[in-house]
């Protein structure tokens, strides 16, 4: 009969299918089996994801055994949305008294507990782990590191208990390093990284993936490059998630021929059929500019999902195409897809491409659209579009209304919108405000203060700009400085404002000299 029930189990593809399996398991006298709840139970959280009726099965037994809650928990964890759910059933096991957890289960509850109680919930669980009798087990600790490390205040606590490892394998050293990355912390994570043992795929994509999310983009780039010529001969090829990582570093670098480079790595290798990287090409191409490639990357797509449709938008959008970004739009809501459901995402790029094109009408319908049909409530990202749409057209009293009618407290981006818009309308009355409220924000940003000062000025109030000046002094406020780029020869030079620690400055300077000569 086990042979039966798995074979069904294994051409079964619907709910309906596994009722009909469930309902011979039931005259068969066998529905308290647990062996076969468990494979029902397997089969409805992995094959079909319905978690409400896994759960029914589940609570249908008395004494579910061990196998069964690492199952459902194993499920819940997987499901950020059903983080709770996986901590709470933990907890209903510990009540009861039985069964007793062992080490498979505990990496599956450390996933969650720092999503529910933040680091109290890693903590509890440790606690639980040193009276069992696991704490010196390796996948036990590296999931208490991940734990640990999931919450800024917990980044200590899981170096202690790395540093304490007697036995460290790869997977430990990437889960510290991960956890650096996580909190920002990019120089001691590329630190372990150098001195992480037999590194594999995964760690260079942890380091990597680091380094892309927080912003270094040149030393994602960099570090690809040594993966490639240094990793030779070890196995270390980049999969799909190294391509993903460094292509968004060469879309927000511009480092176009070294994204066409990963893209014939990615058709020589022969994965470009993955969601993630067809997505990561569109976007990569889209902001080179190469907006022709990646249209066609789109249209070659077999399966579009969501992200596809919202990178190719964004492309559109970003250059100022607004008819093509706005058109789509159009016809991705009329796609038919079940699973292509405008998110808030498309809304940022869709408000953005009115917002190039001077769509007042169609941002503000967009925007009506998003909240009214589609239920997404806005989030400040949203209204820094919609005031940048506004202050661009000049309709100030429509943009403070916005503003006044915000859920949130206005940002930067918000006050920064409306400034520009002022700035292009000569309201240096409103302009004042703007500055005054981007001050308040972040009184530190010499930025904003130089901004008020030079206002203050250009409104003949010498006195204002010169108390400005002089707190800008006291308070020793920074400026952050411009910054350009240039990709040459495959590899990108970085010129800040004032800055002459490139290697070639003296040569850049000379040449500069020269050019000035002929004006």
């Amino acid at each position: 009969m086990n042979q039966h029930v798995l074979a069904v189990l294994d051409k079964c593809n619907h709910l309906n299918h596994l009722k009909q399996l469930q309902s011979f398991i039931i005259t068969q006298g066998q529905f308290k089996t647990q062996f076969y709840i468990f494979k029902l139970v397997r089969f409805c959280t992995l094959k079909i994801f319905n978690f409400c009726y896994a759960r029914l099965l589940f609570d249908h037994l008395n004494s579910p055994n061990i196998y069964l809650y690492t199952a459902m928990i194993t499920a819940y964890a997987s499901q950020p949305n059903y983080h709770t759910s996986a901590f709470a059933l933990y907890r209903h096991m510990l009540c009861k008294g039985k069964p007793t957890p062992n080490h498979f289960i505990y990496p599956h509850v450390l996933k969650s507990a720092p999503e529910v109680l933040e680091s109290n919930g890693t903590k509890l669980v440790h606690t639980q782990i040193l009276k069992s009798g696991f704490g010196q087990y390796p996948v036990v600790q590296t999931a208490l590191i991940d734990s640990y490390s999931r919450t800024g205040s917990g980044i200590g606590i899981a170096r202690d208990l790395f540093d304490e490892m007697a036995e460290r394998n790869v997977v430990s050293w990437t889960a510290m390093l991960s956890g650096y990355m996580r909190v920002g912390d990019v120089g001691k994570a590329v630190l372990l990284f150098e001195e992480t043992p037999n590194r594999d795929v995964p760690s260079w994509n942890a380091v990597i993936a680091g380094c892309t999310q927080n912003g270094l983009f040149p030393e994602a780039i960099s570090l690809l490059r040594k993966m490639v010529m240094g990793e030779k001969g070890r196995g270390n090829r980049p999969n799909q998630v190294t391509v993903v990582c460094s292509l968004s570093a060469c879309g927000h670098t511009g480092m176009f021929q070294l994204g066409k480079s990963i893209h014939g790595y990615v058709y020589r290798n022969g994965i470009g059929n993955d969601f993630l990287v067809a997505n990561a090409l569109i976007d990569m191409y889209g902001k080179c500019g190469s907006l022709e490639t990646a249209r066609r990357i789109f249209e070659m797509s077999s399966k579009k999902n969501l992200t596809s449709w919202n990178s190719i938008i964004n492309c559109f959008a970003l250059h100022g195409q607004s008819d093509k970004a706005i058109s789509l739009f159009e016809e991705m809501i009329n796609c038919g897809a079940e699973d292509v459901r405008p998110d808030a995402v498309t809304f940022i790029s869709l408000l953005n491409a009115c917002t190039h094109g001077g769509l007042v009408e169609k941002g503000h319908a967009y925007f009506e659209l998003m909240t009214n049909s589609y239920n997404i409530e806005p989030r400040i990202d949203h209204y820094g579009c919609l005031i940048d749409l506004l202050g661009r057209a000049g309709k100030f009293e429509e943009a403070l209304e916005v503003i006044n009618g915000m859920k949130m407290e206005p940002d930067e981006v918000v006050w920064g919108s409306l400034l520009n818009g002022c700035k292009i309308y000569g309201r240096t009355d409103l302009a004042e405000f703007a500055v005054k409220k981007l001050v308040e924000i972040d009184p530190n940003n010499g930025g904003y203060g130089i901004m008020l000062a030079n206002l203050y000025v250009a409104l003949g109030k010498w006195d204002e700009a010169r108390n400005v000046r002089k707190r800008l002094k006291e308070q020793n406020a920074y400026k952050t400085p411009g910054c350009s780029w240039i990709e040459v020869d495959s590899q990108v030079h970085q010129f800040y404002s004032v800055d002459k620690t490139h290697p070639r400055t003296d040569e850049i300077y000379n040449i500069l000299d020269n050019m000035a000569a002929f004006y």
